[in-house]
C-alpha cells in the first residue's frame, strides 16, 4: 500500500481534458479530480472542440465552484489529437494527466502516482493506473456491454482492461501521468492519426527508451458506450484507423498484435466463403472459424452471468460479436481506403 503525499508538499499538475459534447460526463470528470487531498497544485485544462450542447454550461458551474483551476481552450480543429497538443502546449505543471470526458478518478490517484516518480524502486516516466470500465445507467444491456468490455477475449492482453496484482511495466496505460518535459520533447501527439494516436505515441516513447508503468491501485474510470449501436460505431472507427494508423506511420510496431486480431477472425470467415464460390467444399472452414468463435463467446457469457446475474447471457454474446465485428470490418474498410490516402 502506497502512503499519501503530505500535505505540505506541492505538486504542480496539468490535466488535460478533450472533449464535445459531453453534457452527461464532464461534470463527474471534473468533479473527481477536486476529492484529491491538499497539496496538489492542479490545473484543468478543457480542450473543448466547440460543443454544441451543454457541455460548456456544465463547465461554467464548476468554474465557479472552483475559481481560477478551470480554462477552457477551443480546439477548432475539433480532432483529438489537436486538442491534446494544445493542451500540452498550455500545460504549466511538471506532470500532466491525460484524461477523457468519458473518465473519473479515485480521489487519490494523482497524489499517489506523483510521488512514485521520486522512488528509486520504481523507473518509469510515465505511470497509470487500472481502468475500469463502468456504465451511467445500470441495466442487464449496459451492464453486459461494460463486462465484456473487462473481459479477456473481449478485448486482448490489455493488461489496464483486464488487470495487473503488482506494479508492471507495459506498452501503454489508458490515463497516464506523464512528465511534462517529456511530452513538449517528443512534440506531443502525432496529428495524422485521428484515432490510435495514444498508442502509437506510447510505442514511440517505449523505443526512445522511456518506460511506462502500470500499477493495480489508485484506478481510474472509463464510462463506456450503453447501445449496441454506439459500441459499433466507435470499435468500427478504432479498427478502421490499425491499417491507416500501420500505413501512415510506416510502422507495424505502431501497435500490437492484439489490435489486428478481429481483421484476422473476420477474414478466416469471408475468405472461405469466396473460396467456396469456386470450391464449395470450402464453406466448412467458416463454419468451423465461427463455430469456434461462438463456443468461445457462450462460455464467456455464462461466466460473466455467473459472476453478475444482472447481466444477461444474450446481450452479453451480441456485445461479444459487435465489439469483434465491428473492430474487424472497420480494418477491412480501412485495407480499402488505402488508395484514398495515397491520393
Amino acid at each position: 500500500m502506497f502512503c499519501k503525499t503530505p500535505n505540505w508538499m506541492a505538486v504542480n499538475v496539468s490535466v488535460i481534458i478533450p472533449c464535445f459534447n459531453e453534457e452527461k460526463y464532464i461534470g463527474q470528470c471534473i468533479d473527481s479530480f477536486f476529492k484529491e487531498p491538499d497539496g496538489l497544485n492542479l490545473e484543468i485544462l478543457i480542450i473543448d472542440g466547440m460543443s454544441t450542447d451543454s457541455t460548456r454550461a456544465e463547465i461554467a458551474k464548476k468554474q465557479a465552484t472552483h475559481p481560477g483551476k478551470i480554462r477552457i481552450i477551443d480546439n477548432h480543429k475539433k480532432k483529438t489529437p489537436f486538442a491534446l497538443n494544445l493542451g500540452i502546449a498550455h500545460a504549466k505543471g511538471d506532470y500532466t494527466l491525460i484524461a477523457s470526458a468519458h473518465s473519473s478518478f479515485d480521489s487519490d490517484y494523482i497524489s499517489l502516482i506523483t510521488q512514485l516518480f521520486d522512488e528509486e524502486k520504481y523507473e518509469a516516466d510515465i505511470i497509470g493506473g487500472m481502468m475500469e470500465t463502468k456504465v451511467l445507467t445500470e441495466t442487464p444491456k449496459s451492464l453486459s456491454i461494460m463486462h465484456v468490455l473487462s473481459n479477456k477475449f473481449g478485448v486482448g492482453n490489455s493488461m489496464f482492461r483486464v488487470g495487473v496484482k503488482i506494479p508492471t511495466y507495459v506498452d501503454t496505460v489508458p490515463f497516464g501521468i506523464y512528465k511534462t518535459n517529456l511530452l513538449k520533447s517528443i512534440n506531443g501527439y502525432d496529428t495524422r492519426l485521428i484515432r490510435n494516436h495514444d498508442i502509437e505515441m506510447s510505442k514511440r516513447i517505449l523505443a526512445m527508451g522511456y518506460k511506462i508503468l502500470l500499477l493495480p491501485t489508485p484506478r481510474c474510470y472509463y464510462y463506456a458506450r450503453e447501445t449496441f449501436s454506439k459500441l459499433f460505431q466507435n470499435n468500427y472507427r478504432n479498427g478502421n484507423w490499425n491499417i491507416k494508423t500501420v500505413y501512415i506511420t510506416k510502422r507495424f510496431s505502431s501497435l500490437s498484435l492484439r489490435h489486428f486480431i478481429p481483421l484476422i477472425f473476420l477474414l478466416s470467415i469471408l475468405l472461405p466463403l469466396l473460396a467456396a464460390l469456386i470450391l464449395p467444399q470450402l464453406s466448412i472452414l467458416a463454419l468451423i472459424s465461427f463455430g469456434l468463435y461462438g463456443a468461445v463467446i457462450l462460455s464467456q457469457s455464462i461466466k460473466i452471468f455467473k459472476d453478475n446475474s444482472r447481466t444477461s447471457i444474450g446481450y452479453s454474446l451480441l456485445a461479444f460479436m459487435v465489439l469483434h465485428i465491428s473492430y474487424g470490418l472497420g480494418s477491412l474498410s480501412g485495407l480499402f481506403s488505402l488508395k484514398y490516402l495515397r491520393a
